[in-house]
């Protein structure tokens, strides 16, 4: 019999990683083809608990910013001082619209006195600030691949792969790295979402799928490491206690005439839950109401300072996670095999499972008042639980407080899901912050 050659389709637009035959499904996300789902959501909802992942899912564009103006449009673009800053650190910069709404927020890396650098996020403001003319700055674009890799045995991985020492890496500190048999220009940096020891690798986006098959390699033979896709990603948000635009609420900017026609708005929120989607306001968020306050620093003018700086005086709502009660989760469920319009269905593990930052359930007292907005929905595998993320009132954010989540789409069936205030951030791990690194073992083979 005469062998046929199999040639396997290929996955057009899929830049960053290698087509492996048994990933299965894949998604548009912000114009990209991306995993979707790789290894199993289950398991690799363990993976950043008990071993380590890699994603893929947010390369894309880089910007740096860089001119005699850069540090100046910067700090005028962000909430935070940007003057105290080391080249070669990073800050999380959150950037308001003049009412005080989070237009975007970003990892920036600082990488000269002069350069600042954007990556897997929204650029308007930088945009709409240059458009100004007021500033000596000039953007430059390349296209980029982000690794992020988190759990107990990422930094062992990382250094196996790298053969280099980086225990000493503090919190934002980004370096270069070699991997051994690649030629490749790589950057590594102690970041990232999950809540626990998490890192990122970066470089130029026509090197990711050699560097994606050689770190995934090693770590699923030596490391148990899974590929996460976006069908799971933000299942550590929740978890971790990260906000994120395209998760838990909407980018400001999204309303902003001269973004809406700029075409930088790659994919533009679908209003979903219980909240009238015409109620713009309840998918966006002030500083405050993410627990990113502390980063304001009023030494400086930024863009909607005066409506930020009065939040932080009398502040009206703030971040919390909720406890959703397995009862009336299951209800949910059960409601879909019965006769009679069924409650709306909730996805596993992320309720909605749409990339766009539009959800919005209304939170209320257990005797009715609206009280806050919870969105963010996920069934935790670790946890055994359902949780979300809700902006809330501060007279209703103690910790045991139970309140009343609306579950389902305005004009529709409305299922009142009892739930209890929790912690914020959900995880208990150790932060990736205070992680003691002498309990990592090294990746450095000693020849």
């Amino acid at each position: 019999m005469k062998e046929i050659p199999i040639t396997l389709n290929k996955v057009s637009e899929l830049k960053y990683v290698p087509q492996y035959h048994d990933v299965k499904t894949y998604a548009n996300i912000f114009g990209g083809i991306f995993q979707w789902e790789a290894d199993d959501w289950e398991s690799t909802s363990l993976s950043w608990k008990k071993s380590c992942y890699i994603h893929a899912g947010i390369s894309g564009v880089e910007v740096t910013l860089k001119g005699p103006d850069a540090q100046k449009l910067v700090s005028m673009s962000a909430i935070n001082n940007c003057y105290n800053w080391k080249v070669g650190f990073a800050k999380h910069l959150v950037m308001c619209d003049d009412n005080g709404l989070i237009s975007s927020h970003a990892l920036v890396n600082r990488t000269e006195a002069d350069a600042f650098v954007m990556s897997a996020a929204n650029p308007w403001p930088w945009i709409k600030l240059l458009n100004t003319g007021k500033y000596n700055a000039q953007p430059f674009f390349r296209d980029i691949f982000v690794f992020q890799c988190a759990g107990p045995k990422s930094l062992t991985c990382i250094e196996d792969l790298t053969q280099t020492d980086l225990h000493d890496m503090k919190c934002l500190e980004f370096r270069p790295v070699k991997i051994p048999g690649l030629d490749a220009k790589v950057e590594v940096e102690r970041i990232g979402m999950s809540g626990t020891l998490s890192y990122e690798l970066r470089g130029a986006g026509e090197d990711g799928p050699a560097v994606y098959d050689a770190f995934y390699k090693l770590g699923k033979e030596k490391y148990d490491m899974k590929r996460l896709g976006w069908r799971t990603y933000f299942v550590n948000h929740t978890e971790g206690g990260y906000p994120q635009t395209s998760c838990s609420f909407s980018q400001a900017c999204d309303y902003d005439p001269e973004f809406v026609s700029s075409g930088m708005n790659l994919l533009p929120p679908v209003y979903t839950g219980s909240y009238d989607p015409a109620n713009y306001r309840a998918r966006l968020r002030t500083p405050g109401e993410v627990g990113w306050m502390w980063m304001a620093k009023f030494d400086h003018e930024f863009v909607g300072r005066a409506a930020v700086e009065a939040e932080a005086k009398a502040p009206k709502r703030t971040i919390v996670t909720l406890e959703w009660n397995t009862d009336d989760v299951v209800n949910i469920y059960d409601s879909q095999f019965r006769d009679g319009e069924p409650y709306k269905y909730m996805e596993m593990p992320i309720a909605p499972q749409q990339p766009a930052g539009g959800h919005a359930d209304r939170v209320l007292t257990v005797d009715g008042k609206e009280i806050g907005v919870s969105s963010s929905v996920v069934y935790s595998k670790y946890f055994h639980k359902t949780i979300s993320q809700c902006t809330i009132d501060v007279d209703q954010a103690d910790i045991g407080n139970e309140v009343i989540v609306e579950w389902g789409d305005f004009g529709g069936k409305i299922k009142k899901v009892r739930a209890t205030v929790a912690r914020f951030p959900y995880l208990d791990l150790v932060r990736n912050e205070k992680y003691d690194m002498n309990t990592v073992p090294s990746g450095v083979i000693e020849r």
